[in-house]
């Protein structure tokens, strides 16, 4: 006879092994979590009130190690990739000091570099590649210190709780690192220890960023696009919750919940420990498997590599657009391939979190784009905060020209391109659009997910993908999504030729796999690459 299920299974999407069973009334920690994370987003608008003058000695110290990166970038790669015509010399030299750079600047500016990470497709090959080094390849604290803190929390030394606890990190990053260990009572988990004074390096960090930010709106149309004071807004309200991984563990617990009752077991949550969880330290079950890029491993196991991007996407989605809640940080570091195809997701610190009004104008963006209807998609922005809540919308559409064929970026030459980004750029900005916070973090798991995509099923037909998504949530949610939105999944069918559109692609294109995609990418990049250098 098959063993049962374990019992917590109803409760969350966890492994079917359970070092301990998932039960929110004895788990002391979670008492006042809500009230927690308000009290923790109140404290933003504080940190970032506006003073006469930064941190003077913190604006000194960022201002020496990036000007001594740009100077030797100015001095080295950049005079070496110009004399050999090698550009990606160039980029590469400023990738890596710029990285060198923000990893001895500490945590707020680690965190930037791991948002710039998951850019792939919008940054340059060369920066993405190197800031992914600062996801887990941050130097370590010494274990002495790892040690006073886990102690000091918990209260006990650590052979009082653990039979084993490793003394080199399993990983590092910018506001903590991980170390395996077995529990006395014999459980493999994983500890989730805070660097000593992160707090106060986040803090003056975030004060010397809310400092410039206002500065730079509108100097270049990228940081204005982007809204610089939105942004280190994000990384305000982002990082302060991390600095307490209560939040993070009750986040761990809400998702699973929403990944049990849409019956999505194809993503496994860890659980965390029912009292090893404080402030400032994480015990979890340890979740093991094929590293998120070692494809070959896991087609060699058998593992249905497309059937995993396709079950991160409806995950993310569903998440997002029918609870309200989504992983806000999607990275090859943070999931692992189980041999059995799910995955393991971790690493709960940065979670999206949307009221219901913003529930919906997401879920309507969703539904305009898988109809075509560009007044609902733009209507939805503007509910979510990107256009003023008092903008004409047909005007909108009819100045940008969204109402017409869309030019293919292949067939345009880089002054043409580069113009009409610029005009785009500029009416964009004459209404008044922004980037806000929650809709950066949904843009950066798609663009984690566009990279998944090249990675785990480069050959996979992207028309057929997204018709094959919008068939599951018309069929799985169809009723609830005509009754939240009112237009009926049912009763309309994908429009592909607004997905054609999307892509620049003629009405006659019948296929597009993500290798396409990537070479369209790769030959609008050369010949901007050869424009600059003409120029």
């Amino acid at each position: 006879m098959a063993p049962l299920p374990p019992a917590d299974l109803s409760a969350g999407a966890f492994s079917a092994t359970p070092p301990w069973l998932v039960d929110r009334d004895r788990m002391a920690w979670l008492a006042g979590c809500d009230d927690l994370r308000a009290a923790t987003a109140a404290q933003v608008p504080r940190l970032l009130t506006p003073r006469r003058l930064p941190p003077g000695r913190r604006v000194v110290r960022v201002a020496a190690e990036l000007g001594r990166a740009l100077g030797a970038w100015y001095l080295l790669e950049r005079r070496r990739g110009r004399r050999d015509s090698r550009p990606e010399v160039s980029r590469a030299g400023l990738s890596r000091r710029l990285r060198l750079a923000f990893q001895t600047l500490g945590p707020t500016y680690i965190k930037l570099g791991q948002i710039l990470s998951s850019g792939e497709g919008v940054f340059p090959p060369e920066l993405v590649g190197e800031f992914r080094l600062l996801r887990d390849q941050v130097p370590p604290e010494p274990f002495e210190m790892v040690q006073a803190v886990v102690e000091e929390d918990l209260g006990r030394p650590l052979a009082d709780i653990f039979a084993r606890f490793d003394r080199e990190s399993l990983a590092a990053a910018s506001i903590a690192q991980v170390h395996a260990a077995t529990l006395l009572s014999g459980e493999e988990v994983v500890v989730k220890v805070q660097r000593p004074a992160v707090a106060a390096t986040v803090r003056n960090d975030l004060a010397v960023m809310s400092w410039i930010a206002p500065h730079l709106i509108g100097r270049i149309p990228v940081s204005a696009l982007a809204n610089p004071p939105a942004l280190v807004e994000l990384f305000a309200e982002t990082i302060v919750e991390e600095l307490d991984f209560r939040l993070e563990a009750a986040s761990m617990l809400d998702i699973a919940a929403v990944l049990a009752s849409t019956e999505q077991r194809s993503v496994v949550v860890p659980r965390p420990h029912p009292q090893l969880v404080t402030r400032r330290v994480l015990v979890m079950e340890r979740l093991d498997g094929f590293s998120f890029d070692d494809v070959e491993g896991m087609r060699a196991a058998g593992i249905d590599t497309e059937a995993v991007v396709r079950a991160l996407m409806i995950v993310f989605l569903e998440g997002a657009t029918l609870f309200g809640v989504f992983h806000g940080d999607l990275h090859g570091g943070n999931l692992f391939v189980r041999p059995d195809g799910t995955v393991a997701l971790l690493d709960y610190g940065i979670t999206g979190r949307l009221d219901e009004g913003r529930r919906l104008a997401f879920l309507r963006m969703l539904m305009g784009g898988t109809i075509n209807d560009p007044t609902m998609q733009l209507a939805a922005l503007r509910d979510l905060g990107a256009l003023p809540p008092d903008t004409d919308l047909a005007a909108v559409i009819r100045d940008l020209g969204i109402d017409q064929p869309t030019r293919d970026p292949t067939t345009m030459s880089p002054d043409e391109l580069l113009a009409e980004i610029r005009e785009l750029t500029k009416r964009l900005l004459g209404y008044g659009a922004r980037f806000p916070k929650v809709l950066m973090l949904f843009v950066k798991d798609l663009l984690f997910l566009d990279g998944a995509l090249a990675t785990l099923a480069p050959d996979v037909d992207l028309f057929a993908e997204v018709t094959h998504i919008a068939a599951y949530f018309t069929a799985r949610h169809g009723a609830r999504i005509a009754t939240e939105v009112g237009v009926d999944p049912r009763d309309h069918a994908v429009d592909l030729d607004g997905v054609r559109s999307s892509f620049g692609l003629p009405p006659e294109t019948e296929r597009m796999t993500y290798r396409d995609l990537r070479a369209r990418r790769e030959l609008i990049r050369k010949r901007m690459e050869e424009h600059r250098r003409r120029r």
